[in-house]
Parts: C-alpha cells; structure tokens; sequence
C-alpha cells in the first residue's frame, strides 16, 4: 500500500471518529453535565498523548508552556460552544454547522491579516450562507441557541487553527499539543468545580461514550493525524475532513432514526458543497488533467 494511501486512510479513520463524536456527546451528556463531560474527555486524552509522546514533554520550556496556554484557551471555548450546542440542536446540524471552520478560516483572514481573498472562497462563503439559513432558520426567521453554538465553535476552531499557524514553527508542535490537551482539562475541571457537581461517569454507556471520546475522538486523532499529515497533502487532508458531517448524520439516521427535512437537506448540501469549494485547488487540478491529456 502507498505512504499516502495509508495516510488518507489514517485521516479517513479519525475523521469517522470525530462524526461519531457528536453522537457521543450527546449521549454522554445524558449522564453528566457539560464542563464535567469536557474536563474528564481531555484530562484523559492528556493522558493518553502523554503516554505516547512522554519524551518530548521532558524538554519543555517557558515558551512552549507560555503558547500551549493560549491555545487550549481559544480550544476551550471551541469544546464548550460544541458541547453545548450538541446539547441543544440534532446531531446533523451539529456536523455540518462545524464543519464552516473551512469557510471562517479565509474570513478572518481577510478581515485581520488584510489579506484579499480568492474567489472561490466567496462563492463558497455565499453558498455556507445560503446553507446555513436552509439548515438553521425556523417559520419566525430564527437561529435556535444550538445552532448558533456550533457556528460560534466553527468559528472559534478557525481562529485556532490560525493561531496555530502562527507560532507552531517557534515550538515543538507534539509538545504543544499534548500540553493543551492537559490546560483544556484543567480549565473545564475548574468550571466544573466552580458551576457543576462533578461525578464520574455512574454506568456503562456514560463510560463507554466518555472513554470512546476521549481515547478514540481525541486522544488518539492527535496522534494520527500529526503522523498522517507528514505523509499527505493538505488538499487531501481538508477533503477527508469535509467528510465528517456525513458521518455524524450518518450515525445520528442509523443509531437514533435522525433525519433532516427537505429543506435542511438542501442546506447540508449546499454547505457540503461550500467546503468543497473551499478545500479544492482548482487550478492544480486542472493542471494535473491537463498535462494528463498531453502525455
């Protein structure tokens, strides 16, 4: 098998995880309280990480520590907007508002780093839009609050993502990742703490979601994924991941009969397409083919 076959296949594995993640959480949450929920998935993602990449968190320094703070600060607003607005919407919609980090992305870059943007990611942008309001908009024109949680946490994760980008080079990026993992724990124990009754999950189908988030849907996607991603291209890579809302509905229709009206399917799709949109090198492609024809 191919390096890059396998990668994909690597990436294909933890994105089907992360679709099944929203499912999970919601059922998770049927057991136990939200900051309660966030803090036991990542302080045992934590551990997991730490486990695998123990020797790089023997060479920490000021810096690394200092950046992995930041991270896991804007990676915890991510994780609270997603757990509560999985709480408040349908797992089809959880999916496919999350996956507008692709579209945010561009955004934010255009508006904070002065950036002109191409144009398709306008089109794709006028698309979500249209998507979103298929997807989300009631008889009275209105957003429910889950709806508008999950576009809060895709647009939250665009802004770690582009963070990200900006000081991963100054760091070691395992070590840096592992640590937020742990700071994302701490920080929703305190909340916890402070706002909930913590618990531990009470029986098996709480333990069940929470271990399979946290090992499956967190833990161990980071460390695929830092080992995939050496191997692919970032093309294929957003590609793959453009396939988790169809997973998440796929488990929501198989597992809890969920389905969308016809309306909210046109707007699933028409957001499937803006990420496409989004992801896609055109030009490359077009090049490909055409030196394909040639030769």
């Amino acid at each position: 098998m191919k390096t890059q076959l396998r990668a994909d296949l690597m990436l294909l594995m933890i994105t089907f995880f992360w679709g099944a993640s929203i499912l999970l959480t919601k059922i998770a949450l049927y057991h136990m309280e939200e900051y309660n929920l966030i803090a036991l998935r990542f302080m045992i993602a934590f551990l997991v990480s730490g486990l695998v990449f123990y020797k790089h968190l023997l060479k920490i320094n000021f810096q690394t520590v200092k950046y992995a703070f930041i991270l896991a600060a804007i990676l915890f607003f991510v994780y609270v907007f997603a757990t509560f607005g999985t709480k408040y919407t349908s797992v089809s919609n959880a999916g496919f508002l999350m996956s507008l980090t692709v579209i945010f992305i561009p955004v934010i870059i255009t508006l904070f780093l002065k950036q002109k943007p191409e144009k398709k990611v306008v089109w794709a942008i006028a698309l979500s839009l249209c998507g979103i309001g298929l997807l989300t908009l009631n008889n009275q024109f209105k957003i429910a609050n889950g709806d508008l949680l999950c576009i809060l946490c895709a647009l939250f994760y665009a802004v770690h993502i582009i963070v990200t980008g900006k000081i991963a080079g100054n760091v070691n990026p395992i070590s840096i990742g592992v640590l937020q993992l742990g700071f994302v724990g701490v920080f929703s124990t305190i909340f916890s703490l402070i706002m909930e009754t913590p618990k531990l999950p009470d029986n098996p189908e709480a333990w069940f979601s929470t271990l399979v988030l946290s090992i499956f849907c967190t833990g161990i996607p980071f460390i695929v994924q830092i080992i995939a991603q050496q191997y692919t291209t970032p093309t294929h890579a957003g590609l793959i991941f453009t396939l988790e809302p169809v997973f998440s509905s796929g488990f929501a229709f198989i597992f809890t009969g969920e389905t969308l009206s016809n309306k909210g399917y046109l707007g699933a799709m028409l957001l499937l397409i803006s990420v496409l949109i989004g992801e896609l090198d055109f030009k490359s492609l077009l090049k490909v083919n055409y030196r394909k024809n040639i030769e």
